[in-house]
């Protein structure tokens, strides 16, 4: 696949999962009877907040959200959306844990690129993919009151984690930018969906203290 087809690939997955995770993020606020102003702040926050993270702790200026400022009205609008067609929702369920799983490895593979463009190590360049791809979600947890998925037994970040590492490691072997980005994203996202159908986990740490 040619350089300017697997940007152009990135870009569109990139838009169309900002719009999905607002819109998921929204149902989120309505679940905490949120007002509309706080349901489209979850919902940009959740889209954009990881990137954002991202951009700001690694001295990446201007955010993205600041440079197309377009995506803002996208999320916002999303969200407004959702709150109108909440009750449809629910049947959609398969699809939105789909597109919330392209996404992350979306994101990942984003996150990546802008911390190989800015000559970071390999460690600061998987940080910034997992980053990129799971901070947003941990801020609407976070924001919700819940425990942030991250944090729980779902596999989550470990498939972030994984599509970085597949990126990079490619480069490195000399494959072709336009070969490893769909690559990428094709085994980070099956990896994803396996998860899902199989409930695979991560080992929980269970303490309980009975001491008196």
């Amino acid at each position: 696949m040619p350089v300017e087809t697997s940007t152009v690939l990135l870009h569109t997955l990139y838009l169309i999962a900002i719009v999905a995770e607002a819109m998921t993020a929204a149902l989120a606020a309505g679940r905490r009877d949120m007002d509309w102003m706080g349901v489209c702040i979850i919902a940009c926050v959740t889209a954009l907040g990881g990137g954002s993270l991202r951009d700001v702790l690694l001295g990446h200026y201007p955010l993205t959200w600041v440079a197309h400022p377009e995506y803002l009205a996208m999320t916002a609008g999303a969200a407004l959306v959702t709150a109108f067609i909440a009750p449809l929702m629910r049947r959609l369920r398969r699809l939105f844990l789909w597109l919330d799983a392209v996404g992350l490895v979306a994101f990942t593979v984003i996150g990546c690129q802008v911390a190989q463009q800015m000559e970071m190590s390999t460690s600061v360049v998987l940080i910034s993919g997992m980053i990129t791809g799971c901070a947003g979600g941990v801020l609407r947890d976070v924001l919700c009151n819940d425990v942030p998925l991250l944090f729980r037994k779902e596999l989550y970040a470990s498939v972030s984690i994984v599509t970085g590492a597949l990126y990079v490691g490619l480069l490195k072997l000399g494959w072709a930018l336009g070969a490893v980005v769909p690559v990428a994203l094709l085994a980070g996202l099956t990896f994803r969906l396996l998860a899902l159908r199989f409930n695979w986990q991560m080992p929980r740490f269970v303490y309980r203290d009975d001491w008196h």
